[in-house]
């Protein structure tokens, strides 16, 4: 869990100096988007081409791999003054996080404990979040208070990928290498049978969470501070992990209900958060924006979680990382093409307008996710 959650952190680390590189580099909204997209799309190529590797190399190898591309990325950013080196050290991100999204995650559900059941879905699921909202408090900090504001972020990182890739170099390997590791790097998404009825409301519940996470990423920054009136990167850093955090909290809760009534149940909440986000934009009310952010970043774990554990309930061993793959491959397709669709429209629609598209995406998988929800044994 520590080694996805650095995982995590690095990923989230550039975003409070966003608009730094904006005010000092002349960086603009379409620009984040763009890095937001080309953090995304090396993902899915990660996901589909190498998703599968770990069940014949080892969890730990192909774990390290994953840390060691991230560390890449980081070295590359210490340096950011134009908009090629910051989508370069994202790419590096993208495919790290991606081989990370599989193959952690599987190693992580390998080794959880049976009980309570919704341990491993809710670990699996929401270290990410948690990894993305430590490492954007941790950056706003530094960047507003500590010495070196554009790098030190990068080195305290760095320093996090080196010591989670000792405790995965000395954890037990889950998994015993089998011949077929290059047959298994053919493109490819395959899911167990009884997973498929499942997807589409799974997919649902995916596109808009995530796609407002990457609305915070690409668009939040500048709505901070045209729209909410303040600067400060610890804000920022903040915001973000609003969204994030409580995404942990929300998590637990849903393992109280069926899947399909804690997916229902989480999506609803979504919206209504959603609904004050898009209030709180068009009012300039940070407070009442802080406020929605957490409801809908709570709601979101509980939705997430349980879409996950039905997706997960009953899998093998092997069946792991490619339920993984997939998932995640849903989750950064929810938030590449939006968000690269947002930035093209940025240049023509003012940002309170881009949120209300969000938000219109969020009611769109609240209906769905409401009628259609399933639970696994119901197959």
């Amino acid at each position: 869990m520590v080694s996805l959650a650095a995982a995590f952190a690095a990923s989230a680390a550039p975003i409070p100096l966003f608009n730094t590189y904006r005010a000092e580099d002349g960086f603009t909204n379409a620009d984040f988007s763009l890095a937001v997209v080309v953090y995304d799309l090396p993902t899915l190529v990660a996901l589909l081409v190498i998703g599968r590797l770990s069940n014949h190399l080892g969890r730990r190898r192909t774990a390290i791999a994953s840390l060691a591309l991230l560390a890449l990325g980081c070295l590359l950013l210490l340096n950011v003054h134009d908009v090629g080196t910051l989508l370069a050290g994202r790419v590096l991100m993208g495919l790290g996080a991606g081989l990370a999204s599989s193959n952690v995650t599987a190693y992580i559900v390998d080794a959880a404990p049976a009980r309570p059941v919704w341990l491993a879905s809710v670990a699996s699921s929401q270290t990410p979040m948690v990894g993305l909202a430590v490492g954007a408090i941790a950056s706003g900090a530094l960047v507003q208070f500590g010495p070196w504001p554009r790098h030190l972020i990068y080195v305290v990182v760095l320093g996090l990928l080196l010591l989670s890739t000792v405790l995965i170099a000395i954890s037990p390997e889950t998994v015993a290498p089998t011949p077929g590791a290059w047959r298994s790097l053919r493109p490819s998404v395959g899911v167990p049978a009884r997973v498929r009825p499942l997807l589409p409301v799974a997919a649902a519940v995916f596109l808009s969470t995530w796609a407002t996470g990457a609305f915070y990423q690409a668009f939040v920054p500048a709505l901070v501070e045209e729209q909410l009136h303040t600067r400060s990167p610890l804000v920022l850093g903040l915001i973000f992990a609003a969204y994030m955090a409580p995404s942990a909290f929300g998590a637990p809760l849903g393992g109280r209900f069926t899947p399909a009534a804690a997916q229902r149940v989480g999506m609803i909440a979504f919206l209504v958060g959603m609904i004050g986000i898009i209030t709180a934009i068009a009012t300039g009310t940070l407070a009442l924006f802080i406020t929605a952010t957490v409801i809908a970043g709570a709601s979101q774990g509980i939705a997430i979680s349980a879409a996950t554990r039905g997706l997960l309930q009953g899998s093998t061993l092997t069946d792991r990382a490619p339920i993984f793959s997939a998932i995640y491959l849903i989750c950064y397709s929810a938030a590449a093409f939006p968000s690269l669709i947002a930035g093209q429209l940025s240049k023509t629609f003012s940002l309170p307008q881009i949120a209300l598209g969000y938000g219109g995406l969020a009611l769109v998988a609240t209906l769905f996710t409401v009628i259609a929800a399933r639970n696994p044994d119901s197959q």
